[in-house]
């Protein structure tokens, strides 16, 4: 295939998204659900064994509604790098059917092979979820109450960099060319999640993050669509920054504590939001949600540690991030009291264990059997 053909192929693909976004079906109502389904995956490295403490929480704190039958945790196997590359699937089809069977997702971290590596060249498995269930909203929350930070963050999820970010293109031996993608309907649907939230929440502030001076066709259709949607809300304060003094202000004692809400696209995202989790004490401590009309996908935003499972001391692995996660997927079912008793719970697991996964401290195992008996 040339690469002219290439170019064809992945602009007809992507007008084939739009249509299909403009289809996508309406949100479920957990109110009135008899049976709600939390599919866990495993994931690699550390994974299985975070997973395996954060579903012994979840056990404890949903046991009435387990025993009911209204809450089922199923187990979905075979997501692991090893099925993965004997399959050549950057998510098996078998996997990805029994996902999509449940409502939501709980996903311990997956190995992505890297470039020059041993390794095919898998797409990331958590960008094909997104891609496939449509989970447009990344949102990640950070919390530094002594410096009076509470922030949430609405990262784009399916476009970006990241949307095509496997099927960059080899001119010649002289030239690559990589894609990155912004939609009308996919910039406004993240952009009024996030002042949706901002209104429901009682947040005065959204900020717009971008390099529209820059990538003036990408970030500048990003910006302008985001205050297009901005004029919807007048009694929330809008404002945009670029992306790298936004870096810069995070860490600023004069600015971090004036940023509320903010919108994302996907790449910038990904670093500012790890930036921010860093701050609050390392991207150990938090939890991640991936929104869409149909599913969400609720995870720990760190990666799977290869190197804690090298040197043998994996149990060491702190399961607190997929256990945020869960905190979130709790408050987007509505089970707010279940939710509150886990995280007061694992704010004392966060004062009183240390877990800095070099071998030394507390284990996962403590971690589990501490939360567990706070709850």
């Amino acid at each position: 295939m040339t690469y002219q053909e290439q170019f064809e192929e992945i602009v007809r693909d992507q007008l084939a998204r739009v249509e299909a976004m403009k289809n996508a079906p309406a949100a479920p109502d957990f109110a009135s659900k008899e049976t709600i389904i939390i599919g866990t995956i495993d994931g690699d490295g550390i994974g299985p064994i975070i997973m395996d403490a954060c579903r012994a929480i979840l056990e404890k704190v949903l046991a009435d509604d387990i025993a009911s039958g209204r809450i089922q945790l199923r187990r979905i196997e075979g997501l692991t790098i090893e099925n993965r590359i004997a399959r050549m699937e950057t998510v098996p089809a078998d996997v990805l059917a029994e996902i999509k069977e449940c409502d939501l997702l709980l996903k311990g971290p997956t190995t992505t092979p890297a470039k020059g590596g041993d390794m095919p060249n898998l797409e990331s498995a958590n960008v094909t979820l997104r891609r496939e269930l449509d989970l447009f909203a990344n949102v990640r929350p950070v919390t530094i109450p002594e410096k009076n930070i509470d922030w949430i963050f609405f990262r784009e999820n399916t476009e970006g960099e990241y949307a095509l970010g496997s099927r960059g293109v080899d001119i010649n031996d002289d030239i690559s060319i990589d894609f990155k993608v912004t939609t009308t309907i996919g910039t406004k649907r993240l952009a009024r999640a996030a002042f949706e939230y901002a209104k429901n929440n009682g947040n005065k502030k959204v900020s717009i993050i971008t390099k529209a001076n820059i990538m003036k066709k990408t970030d500048g259709k990003f910006l302008d669509l985001c205050m297009e949607v901005a004029r919807e809300y007048p009694q929330i304060e809008t404002d945009d920054w670029y992306v790298d003094i936004t870096a810069a202000n995070l860490v600023s004692d004069i600015f971090a504590s004036k940023f509320s809400v903010f919108v994302l696209p996907n790449l910038y995202g990904d670093i500012i939001t790890d930036e921010a989790a860093q701050l609050q004490g390392g991207v150990g401590t938090a939890g991640s949600a991936n929104i869409g009309d149909r599913y969400a996908m609720f995870e720990a935003i760190h990666g799977s540690a290869p190197r804690m499972v090298a040197e043998g001391i994996a149990e060491y692995a702190n399961p607190a991030s997929l256990c945020r996660a869960a905190v979130m997927m709790l408050r987007h079912i509505a089970m707010t009291d279940e939710a509150d008793r886990l995280e007061q719970a694992l704010d004392g697991a966060a004062e009183d264990l240390n877990m800095p996964g070099d071998g030394t401290g507390h284990t996962a195992k403590d971690f589990t059997d501490y939360v567990i008996g706070r709850l």
